[in-house]
């Protein structure tokens, strides 16, 4: 056997054709095990070598056979690979493998690197690929879990979208591509141009006035953003976040409810009575909600079944010759039930461009807004056939009750952020807000500037100082702003338009219908109109704001930066020299 080793022109020398085989053999075999698929570029480089070096005198229908049967086991390690959905990391894993691939053969058929020294080599860049695949799986679930928290908290698709983005940038991860539908959210990711983009989705399959997972999720990723948790770390915090019961006991917020209720009767100028029957419809009205929605019954009929019993309420009291203004418990009704739906979050998505989701809320919010008007009517027409002098007491605004409506106003908004389960520090600047809003309509109102205008007005008070209040209490200002639009809800419009329409049967209660709905589009615009008026004011928020399509109500202002993973060798390291 001759001996192997480089001769002086540099040209590697052909060995025998046993051990030649045998040595090209076992190279394919060690590198197919490990899946890289360059085999076959191997046994065709090595013949060429050969060809060079003289070896031209082999047999060729045995090389031709070896030849062969590596081929056929690449290509079936190849079908294995993308039977197995590794396709793209597959890919990149050989174009940078088969550069270095003929050196290593080269070493082992001269003798300077044994078969064993080269499988474990590969094995571990193998291995190492592995690694980085499963790490972009994670960081990738993480970002989705993390919007679908935001998104099904009723945040707009804009503020999602960043927040999304916001974590995979922070995660090393640039460049990726978000798509949001309303019911699931898409996010892809591309490594190279010559590369198959990465895509994952999940789909939002709840939704729910729930403040606390969301401010625990927005202080989440402002952590996340600044590198002091891991990736791992802030996966474990989110799925304990997620899977947390509320913070307060659910028959407090029940309560809340009631105390919302009875706050919007005294912003409409009932009495102490008046306020009490409100408070307990409010209360029953919820926990026939909250049995309805155990037993899965669509949100719709919810909405019809709450309506119904605050109009079953104010007939019974008509009924009875109550020394009251039934007419205002099913306003308090109304503004109870109108106040879960979303529609800010759909006037949002339709400034901000994204047409899809804003259809979609929209539609939501007029199917559950349709449920109301059903239950309303219902009860109407059961009163009209009764022969119960159904009717509406008008309230006039006088400056004298300017404290009581503001303080109502107030104990409205943190009565809804409270039964939202709001953080206790954030109730302060929701209160500060509801009762500037309703201060802000009371005024407009009284100067007869039209209750639309007066929305609008009050609405862009709540937005402006939302954004401000809500970061300086460490909550989201979403949660500031949609409780602090709650006092201006039109529940009295609302029931005045559907009586009007249904016992005299003309066109007066058409206008109050479409008054109540351009009340809801003032609302909705006034708030996000002070949102953009207030991103001025943080200078931190503009450079991430320009990269924007509107205002942001949920997740961090600054801009990303790639963070730097924290091991826990370098803490303890850190640790010790201090």
């Amino acid at each position: 056997m001759a001996k192997r080793g480089k001769p002086v022109d540099g040209t590697i020398p052909a060995p025998d054709d046993t051990s030649e085989d045998a040595g090209l053999r076992t190279v394919v075999e060690a590198v197919d095990e490990i899946g890289l698929g360059g085999g076959a570029r191997v046994a065709d480089e090595t013949e060429a070598d050969d060809s060079e070096a003289g070896g031209a005198a082999q047999a060729p229908e045995r090389r031709g056979g070896v030849h062969a049967e590596v081929r056929r086991g690449v290509e079936r390690r190849r079908g294995e690979r993308r039977g197995a959905g590794d396709r793209r990391r597959a890919d990149r894993r050989r174009g940078k493998d088969r550069r270095g691939v003929e050196g290593l053969a080269e070493e082992v058929v001269t003798g300077e690197q044994s078969v064993d020294e080269l499988s474990a080599e590969l094995r571990a860049a193998d291995e190492q690929a592995r690694d980085e695949q499963r790490e972009l799986y994670r960081t990738l679930d993480l970002a989705l879990r993390i919007g679908e928290v935001v998104l099904a908290s009723g945040a707009g698709t804009a503020d999602a979208t960043a927040t999304i983005l916001g974590v995979t940038a922070a995660a090393g991860l640039r460049g990726c591509e978000v798509d949001i539908t309303f019911t699931s959210i898409a996010i892809s990711y591309q490594e190279a141009p010559d590369v198959a983009p990465e895509t994952h989705m999940r789909v939002v399959r709840y939704r729910g006035q729930d403040f606390s997972r969301l401010t625990a999720v927005d202080q989440l990723v402002r952590r996340f953003a600044r590198a002091e948790l891991t990736r791992e770390e802030a996966s474990r915090e989110l799925a304990r976040i997620v899977s947390a019961g509320p913070p307060f006991p659910r028959w407090s917020s029940v309560l809340a409810w009631g105390v919302m209720a009875g706050g919007a009767t005294l912003l409409l100028g009932g009495g102490w009575l008046i306020t009490l029957v409100a408070v307990l419809t409010a209360i029953v009205i919820e926990l026939s909600n909250r049995w309805f929605n155990r037993q899965r019954l669509p949100a719709f009929y919810q909405q019809v079944a709450g309506a119904f019993v605050a109009t079953a309420v104010a007939l019974i009291l008509y009924a009875v010759h109550a020394p009251v203004k039934p007419s205002l418990v099913v306003a308090a009704g109304i503004i109870m039930l109108l106040a879960g739906i979303a529609l800010t979050g759909a006037v949002q998505d339709a400034i901000t461009g994204y047409y899809v989701t804003a259809a979609a809320r929209s539609l939501e919010a007029m199917l559950l807004t349709g449920g109301i008007i059903a239950g309303v009517s219902l009860g109407i027409s059961l009163g009209i056939k009764l022969g119960l002098p159904v009717a509406i007491e008008a309230q006039t605004i006088q400056l004298a009750n300017l404290p009581i409506m503001v303080g109502s106003g107030a104990l409205m908004a943190v009565a809804f952020a409270y039964a939202s389960y709001a953080p206790l520090r954030g109730l302060l600047p929701v209160a500060v807000v509801g009762g500037v809003g309703s201060l802000v309509f009371t005024l407009m109102s009284r100067a007869e500037f039209g209750p639309a205008w007066s929305t609008a007005a009050a609405a862009f008070v709540v937005g402006l100082g939302g954004y401000s209040l809500g970061r300086r209490a460490g909550v989201p200002p979403l949660v500031v702003v949609v409780s602090g639009t709650v006092p201006l809800l039109p529940g009295l419009t609302i029931y005045k338009g559907l009586l009007e329409l249904m016992s005299l049967g003309n066109l007066i209660g058409i206008v109050s219908l479409a008054t109540a709905v351009a009340i809801g589009v003032a609302l909705a615009s006034g708030v996000i109109l002070g949102e953009y008026v207030a991103q001025p004011i943080r200078r931190e928020a503009r450079r991430l704001e320009d990269r924007l399509a509107g205002p942001r109500l949920v997740g961090p202002r600054r801009p990303i930066r790639q963070r730097k993973e924290r091991t826990r060798s370098h803490r303890t390291r850190r640790h010790r020299s201090t």
